[in-house]
This record gives C-alpha cells, sequence and structure tokens, in this order.
C-alpha cells in the first residue's frame, strides 16, 4: 500500500468530515452558536461604529462653516438696531454662503423648555436676537477671531460663536463610542479566537490514541489538521451566517427606532452600501479567522505530540 492510501486509510480512520475528531454533532454542539453569538455582536459593534462615524463626518460637512451672532441688549429699540446693522455687516461679505435671522418664535421656542413661554412679556426677561450664517470655507481659529474684532466695531453688543464649538462635546462623546466600538469587535475577535482553540485542544485531547495510529500509518500533522479546519470551518460558516442575519436584524430595528425621532443629525447617521459591504465581510472573516486558529492550535499541539 503506497503513502496516499496509507493516508486516505488514516483520514478515513479519523472521519473524513471530522465527525469523529469533534466529540458531539455539529449542529447540536456548541460552537456554531457561540460563533453565531460573535458575529452577532460583532455585527452590531461594526454597525454602530460605521454609523457614529458617518454621523460626525456628515455633522461637521454641515457645520463646519456655520456661525451664530447673538445681539445681546436690553433695549428692544437698541437691539433691532444692532441686528440690522450685523445682518448689513455680513451680507456686504462675500465668504457668506446664506445668512438668516431666526425668527423671535423660534428663539422663543429653544427657550421655553428653560424659561417658559412668552419670558420676555411675562417676566421682563430680554430675548436676544439670533443670526444664523454660513460661509464658504471652513470656520478656522484665525477666521473667527478677524469677524469677531470687525464686527465688535460696528456691533458692540454682538456675540460670535462658531457652531462647531457648540457640538464639540457631542463630536468628542462619539468619538468615544466609536474607540468603545472599536474595542469591543476587538474583544470579541480574542474571545472567538479563544472559543476555537479550547474547542480544537479539547478534540485533540480526547482523539490522542486515533491520532498517534495515523502517524504512524504515514498521515501528516498537516493531513490531521485539516480534517479540523473542515469541521471548524464548516461550524463557523453556520455560525457566522446566523450571526450575520441576527446582529442585520438588530440593527435594522435600531435604525427605525432612532429614524422616527426625525432629528436630522441623527439622520446622517444611516449606512451607506460601503457601510453594509464592511458588515456582509464580517462572517467571511470569522470563518477565515476560525479556521486559521485552529490549524495553528492543531499543528502546534500535534507537534508537541511526536
Amino acid at each position: 500500500m503506497n503513502l496516499s492510501a496509507i493516508t486516505r486509510s488514516g483520514a478515513r480512520s479519523l472521519g473524513g468530515d471530522g465527525g469523529r475528531l469533534m466529540p458531539r454533532a455539529r449542529i447540536g454542539g456548541p460552537m456554531p452558536w457561540v460563533i453565531a453569538i460573535m458575529i452577532a455582536l460583532t455585527v452590531q459593534a461594526t454597525g454602530a461604529g460605521l454609523a457614529l462615524n458617518n454621523l460626525a463626518g456628515n455633522a461637521q460637512s454641515q457645520i463646519s462653516g456655520g456661525l451664530t451672532v447673538q445681539i445681546i441688549e436690553a433695549a428692544p429699540a437698541a437691539r433691532e438696531q444692532q441686528t440690522t446693522a450685523a445682518m448689513a455687516f455680513f451680507q456686504a461679505r462675500s465668504d457668506v454662503a446664506d445668512l438668516r435671522r431666526v425668527p423671535e418664535s423660534e428663539v422663543a421656542a429653544l427657550l421655553e423648555p428653560w424659561l417658559g413661554a412668552e419670558v420676555e412679556a411675562e417676566d421682563g426677561l430680554p430675548v436676544p436676537a439670533l443670526i444664523d450664517i454660513q460661509l464658504r470655507g471652513e470656520v478656522t481659529v484665525p477666521v473667527l477671531r478677524a469677524l469677531r474684532d470687525e464686527l465688535a466695531v460696528q456691533v458692540p453688543a454682538a456675540r460670535l460663536d462658531a457652531q462647531a464649538n457648540w457640538l464639540a462635546p457631542v463630536f468628542d462623546a462619539i468619538r468615544s463610542l466609536q474607540w468603545l466600538a472599536a474595542g469591543l469587535v476587538i474583544l470579541l475577535a480574542m474571545t472567538s479566537i479563544a472559543a476555537v482553540g479550547l474547542a480544537a485542544r479539547s478534540a485533540l485531547g480526547s482523539n490522542r490514541e486515533t491520532i498517534d495510529i495515523v502517524h504512524h500509518l504515514g498521515g501528516s500533522d498537516g493531513q490531521i489538521a485539516g480534517i479540523f479546519q473542515r469541521s471548524i470551518a464548516t461550524d463557523a460558516a453556520l455560525g457566522g451566517l446566523a450571526g450575520l442575519l441576527l446582529g442585520l436584524a438588530a440593527i435594522l430595528a435600531l435604525g427605525q427606532q432612532f429614524g422616527a425621532l426625525g432629528s436630522g443629525l441623527i439622520a446622517g447617521g444611516g449606512l451607506n452600501l460601503v457601510d453594509w459591504i464592511i458588515i456582509a465581510c464580517i462572517p467571511i472573516a470569522g470563518v477565515a479567522l476560525a479556521v486559521l486558529t485552529a490549524r495553528m492550535t492543531v499543528l502546534a499541539a500535534l507537534r508537541k505530540m511526536v
């Protein structure tokens, strides 16, 4: 009997599909379900990270050139006069793409949760006039400083702020959540590697006598590792598909919940085609990682058996 025949005989003694090496029925054992849970959580974490990245990018692009002018003046007549002067100041500039005075009703609506309705009429509190401005370029620190200096000469009661400064704490929180999502993906990958390695070592330990026989029949470490790889690949594929479906269902459900809020900021966090492709590749990466882990674990253990 030649070497290839001996090898085939050894492989048959191990079970061509790896079933005898793995001490449980494939679909009934824990490994597919463990992988499914890991993939589902990874899909959700990746989807959240990508959505946060899109949300931050869209928000920053929209407000990168945004400015807000507040006319803080107690006397109504003087406040109106300085508001008109501020409007004329920005209308004369070529770098202003859009200019809008915020209606008093909108300002009152913004203040109502804190100060109540009709605060100026009932409580004698002056409501500042607001002007929204959109520049053609990004609002940098030198640009903002120069505008403040020029505006202060003509409109002493004006306060000029970049809209991006107001949302800086929001962007910091988004970046923290992105790092948290990335850390969760890495942690899940490490957990999956540990689970696959543990399963491979357990199968090796429970089938050591059979493996010794195959070695004596001429079977190589690579051929034995291949049997484990096929078994793990099948488990990982089944678990990866189930995990992908569970993860996508969770993403779609959360997307509908956030979409119902009707917020323009949240609407910028939708996933695009590239994001969906990245998410769809997660089970493929999971299968590849599981197979590689199983092979390296089995080969390392077999070298110690020799």
